[in-house]
């Protein structure tokens, strides 16, 4: 390899804010960059040429990612370890490890491991806080209450659609079959999910609400099913989410983002009502509800493996499918007067309304924030201006570069139709301006969110003239 792009990609390694270790054959470590140092507190004067488990003491050659991928010669990713340093610190790591080959042989390991400590004592401090949460509010509250802020009367919405899944959201909150929710970011997923748990039998009972996408697996499991005390390192006896939801309801928001090993273990509780802490032998009886959410085309969730069958079949006894707000455009001006009554109460304003402009432009406008963002152009029109009525020129970014279809010289010829080029300009145009607004310009979580390589959005917002 050329010295200088050795030395370059060194560098580069240097700059990498994940933990980066490399080890030989024997496990002895060979590299050790800043960012690891700083995740473990060691110098790396005092690691290089050490054994691995020399440096970790606390792990073992069944625990230890990077000893793993020497043994095996296959890479990891994404597993969670946990180990204590030595000052005596419970460390969590996410780790992706890859073994080092030449001529068909195992001469070492690279691995990078971010820091998922606070991630873990956060997510553990929510579930005790959860639990405290619960246990005062049955010792102080005389007359029960709801637990859950929305019912269906929050709900707006007299669309056809809406008004059918108003009364089938009722109806499935007089049951206790599981329920799915499928809709895109932004349609009210929760609000629906939130009402059916305030309408049930259970509205006293604890409402306990976990996102799927959120966590890596190891820490999910924990999350949901408990832990007892040895099961890893830094683990103590604490109830997992399940327990925590007895006699209540337990919402999985983006079920389908489940790792589909995990997705067999919940399948088994599901299943058995028995609930298994990780590390434990023994089981706990659970009374829980699932209602779960998905945020893609529910019919494709099997074919393309992002739910186990039998547990996609198992969740979806009940469905919910959420419309997008460019279908339901009927309940457009009904969102639009509760949330400028919203706003005005927070903000201390007196909008009555919106231009004739205005309403033409959400009328048209493709919504691809759904209601959320609707609700937040109405938020962001009244704490930033004053006046009577919401104005074009009050509207966010995304909505002054949208053509509006209607001329206002009456002279728009409605049947003729568009090039296809000019129409899928358009459409990217609006997809583009709408997912930076609601990444406040961050070009790399924008061309995430709308599930295209960084360089290819910097291209077309070059190309359609997007400015910001």
């Amino acid at each position: 390899m050329d010295i200088k792009y050795f030395s370059t990609l060194i560098e580069a390694i240097e700059l990498i804010n994940d933990g980066i270790h490399i080890v030989d054959a024997s496990g002895r470590i060979v590299y050790y960059n800043p960012a690891a140092k700083q995740l473990d507190e060691i110098d790396a004067e005092k690691t290089i040429g050490r054994h691995i488990l020399e440096v970790y003491p606390s792990l073992t050659y069944e625990t230890s990612t990077i000893l793993k991928v020497l043994k095996t010669g296959k890479p990891i990713y994404n597993v969670e370890q946990n180990f204590v340093n030595y000052k005596g610190d419970k460390i969590s790591t996410l780790n992706s490890t890859l073994p080092i080959i030449y001529n068909n042989k195992v001469i070492g390991a690279m691995e990078v491991s971010r820091n998922m400590t606070k991630v873990r004592e956060l997510s553990e401090r929510i579930v005790s806080l959860q639990r405290e949460l619960y246990e005062s509010n049955g010792k102080k509250e005389k007359t029960p209450k709801p637990v859950t802020k929305f019912n269906f009367l929050d709900i707006i919405g007299q669309s056809k659609e809406m008004l059918k899944l108003k009364s089938l959201g009722l109806k499935a909150a007089m049951s206790d079959s599981p329920v799915m929710v499928a809709g895109s970011t932004g349609t009210g997923k929760e609000l629906f999910v939130q009402s059916i748990h305030n309408s049930s039998d259970r509205k006293y009972k604890p409402f306990i609400a976990q996102n799927c996408a959120a966590l890596p697996n190891n820490l999910l499991e924990s999350i949901l099913f408990g832990t007892v005390k040895g099961s890893f390192t830094g683990a103590e006896n604490r109830p997992g989410l399940f327990e925590l939801a007895d006699g209540g309801t337990l919402f999985l928001d983006e079920i389908n983002s489940m790792p589909l090993e995990l997705q067999s273990k919940l399948l088994r509780v599901i299943q058995d009502g028995r609930v298994r802490r990780v590390g434990s032998t023994k089981t706990t009886d659970v009374d829980v509800r699932i209602i779960s959410a998905i945020n893609t085309d529910i019919n494709t969730v099997v074919e393309t493996k992002q739910i186990r069958q039998d547990l996609f079949y198992r969740l979806n006894v009940i469905t919910l499918v959420i419309p997008d707000l460019a279908k339901r455009r009927e309940d457009i001006p009904l969102l639009v007067e509760h949330f400028i009554k919203k706003y005005n109460e927070k903000c201390n304003k007196f909008f009555s309304g919106v231009s004739k402009e205005v309403l033409d432009i959400f009328m048209e406008y493709s919504w691809p924030g759904n209601v959320r963002e609707l609700e937040h152009a109405i938020e962001s029109a009244i704490s930033l201006y004053d006046g009577e009525i919401i104005r074009e020129e009050h509207l966010p970014f995304q909505f002054k570069n949208f053509q509006r279809k209607i001329n206002n010289n009456d002279n728009y010829d409605y049947g003729k139709i568009q090039p296809l080029n000019d129409a899928v300009e358009k459409v990217e145009r609006e997809i583009i301006i709408s997912a930076l607004e609601q990444t406040d310009y961050n070009i790399t979580k924008a061309a995430k969110l709308i599930s295209v390589p960084r360089q290819t959005l910097q291209y077309k917002i070059k190309k359609l003239n997007i400015f910001f």
